[in-house]
């Protein structure tokens, strides 16, 4: 398979790995306590991670130690990486899989307000018209069968994305221009999100451990597949293609949080909330066109010369 379709495949991959993450936390915390499912999400990434430092250590010795920055900036994204989870997770909870992947979408035209690398100027007006498609969007999402006050997951994940907004700029400041490691990086965010979810997770450990196969086999598949694997895939690929490329398969996201939603795990769209799931995906699509097209057109010398692309990372 040629290298660009392989590429392709991959982010494809990602995307498909991200929107799916949605209906496998909901289903986990049918039967385990949001915060149990969090602790044990980052405790089996954080064993992943350790095991691929030491393997990486002993078939290639001269690899870069570990720097104080990596450990600063990673404890300090563990932080905000795990606020993000929590909000997702427990809005996740109390709402439909296919709203969660949408909604959690808007973190797309969100993020390019909050960052603010490369001193660029302000965006242009048609990204707020993009902005504002997917405010109503929202609206037409959450209204389900008619105007109603928002329900609480619906709620969390607005809060969501804009908590990840700010992580995903944050992201951003801390590292472009800075030489630090992916793979050191993640593994620091889930150590920290070990330690932060393991004193509420104490005390239903025991329920933990006598979960049946079925959330075992979720709990791996977030750890391992939409943590570990997504973040590692992603890098290699972007580095292997344009950034408007990435986005744009990257972007398929709530598209698949929707099919996987309504494939396996029987939810419905009524059609109030189907008109504002096209408005939700044209809407980011838009903004992330704009935001790409600005970036280039303001790129200086002292941009990331990677143009990492502006996605939502899945749950």
């Amino acid at each position: 398979m040629p290298v660009a379709r392989r590429t392709d495949a991959v982010l494809l991959l990602v995307a498909l790995v991200w929107g799916s993450s949605y209906l496998a936390a909901k289903t986990a915390t049918v039967v385990l306590p949001v915060l149990v499912v969090l602790f044990a999400r980052y405790a089996i990434s954080a064993l992943a991670c350790g095991a691929l430092v030491g393997a990486r250590r002993r078939t290639r010795p001269r690899t870069r130690p570990w720097t104080r920055a990596e450990i600063r900036v990673g404890s300090l994204l563990g932080v905000t990486q795990a606020a993000v989870l929590v909000l997702e997770t427990y809005g996740v909870a109390h709402t439909s899989a296919a709203n969660a992947g949408l909604i959690i979408s808007l973190t797309i035209v969100l993020t390019p307000l909050m960052d603010r690398t490369g001193g660029r100027p302000g965006m242009p007006v048609t990204f707020f018209l993009a902005a504002g498609l997917c405010v109503l969007a929202v609206g037409l999402l959450i209204s389900g069968t008619g105007l109603h006050a928002p329900r609480l997951g619906d709620g969390l994940m607005l809060a969501a994305a804009v908590v990840r907004a700010g992580h995903v700029a944050l992201v951003g400041r801390l590292t472009t221009g800075r030489r630090v490691d992916p793979l050191h990086l993640t593994t620091a965010q889930t150590v920290v999100g070990s330690v932060l979810f393991l004193p509420p997770a104490v005390a239903h450990l025991p329920d933990l451990a006598r979960s049946s196969a079925t959330t075992w086999t979720q709990l791996i598949y977030l750890a391992l597949f939409c943590s570990v694997f997504a973040f590692l895939a992603q890098t290699w690929a972007v580095q292997r293609t344009s950034a408007s490329r990435a986005s744009l398969l990257l972007g398929t996201e709530p598209i698949w949080a929707v099919a996987v939603g309504i494939a396996l795990g029987g939810e419905r769209l009524t059609p109030w909330a189907f008109l504002g799931a096209v408005l939700m995906i044209t809407g980011t699509y838009w903004g992330q066109s704009v935001e790409r097209a600005h970036r280039a057109a303001g790129r200086t010398a002292k941009d990331d010369p990677a143009g990492r692309p502006m996605t939502p990372a899945g749950t």
